[in-house]
């Protein structure tokens, strides 16, 4: 049986952002979930704006920070300015 060619597939990641043109994305990922969270209160999840912003969050953030960031928020320890 010949081996089949794995179908191309569309991969989105967030653009270069000027204000973190270093390898370090830390701050980077932090801003971008808050935007994120900000978004999904503001206009609800199923919002267009709201979907990239998510996408943008998981390809910059490890998923175990992530859930760190979730955890903290529902604690009320979250480091950031929201409040849950």
């Amino acid at each position: 049986m010949p081996l089949e060619k794995p179908l191309p597939r569309e991969v989105i990641t967030a653009g270069f952002n000027p204000h973190f043109p270093n390898q370090n994305q830390t701050k980077h990922c932090f801003l971008t979930y808050i935007n994120y969270k900000y978004c999904v209160e503001k206009k609800g999840e199923d919002d267009e704006q709201c979907q990239l912003l998510k996408i943008h969050t998981s390809s910059l953030c490890p998923n175990s920070w992530v859930e760190d960031f979730d955890d903290a928020l529902e604690e009320g320890l979250f480091p950031g300015p929201l409040k849950q």
